[in-house]
């Protein structure tokens, strides 16, 4: 079985649509595809660990070099995903750069479109346990997201945010 996982990671680390920098560790257990299209770029030192899950749905995921994403994330591609250097992604976060239209009654909500304005992440963030971010926001570098928050909107470098909906609750010097 270990023989299997050590090409299959070799595989990956081969394709067109998937490039993976250097000493970057991928677990074995994760899961990194692209479904409908779209590419998937994870730079040098970076670490996915296991049963995380980084998937395109026709958009591009492009993460930084020194990046870890920690176990039982998804990361979706959809509308674009850009993550920044030196990102820390804790565990059971959830990263998705598209949202459900649902403003017509009269059409069944799986059948309206999607809106994909896409996510940024920049430099030095820090996304604390169980975080959620959504379609359309860009969070400045140096900011650190409390544990449980969704992020329903954009926010400057060097901010502490925390809640549901997600609020600045401090700057940092």
């Amino acid at each position: 079985m270990e023989i299997l996982r050590f090409f299959q990671n070799l595989f990956r680390r081969n394709r067109a649509d998937i490039k993976i920098g250097i000493n970057t560790k991928i677990s074995k257990k994760s899961k990194i595809e692209t479904l409908f299209g779209g590419k998937i770029t994870i730079g040098n030192n970076c670490q996915i660990e296991d049963f995380s899950m980084l998937l395109t749905y026709g958009g591009n995921i492009e993460i930084g070099d020194e990046c870890s994403v920690n176990p039982f994330c998804v990361l979706y591609g959809h509308g674009g995903l850009k993550v920044g250097n030196k990102v820390r992604i804790a565990t059971h976060t959830v990263i998705i750069p598209a949202n459900h239209v649902f403003d017509n009654i009269t059409i069944p909500i799986m059948n309206q479109p999607e809106t994909r304005k896409g996510i940024v992440i920049g430099n030095d963030v820090w996304i604390g346990n169980g975080a959620r971010i959504l379609d359309g926001v860009v969070l400045g570098s140096g900011v650190v997201v409390g544990a449980g928050s969704v992020v329903t909107q954009s926010f400057p470098d060097n901010v502490v945010i925390a809640g549901v909906p997600a609020k600045i609750i401090k700057h940092r010097k």
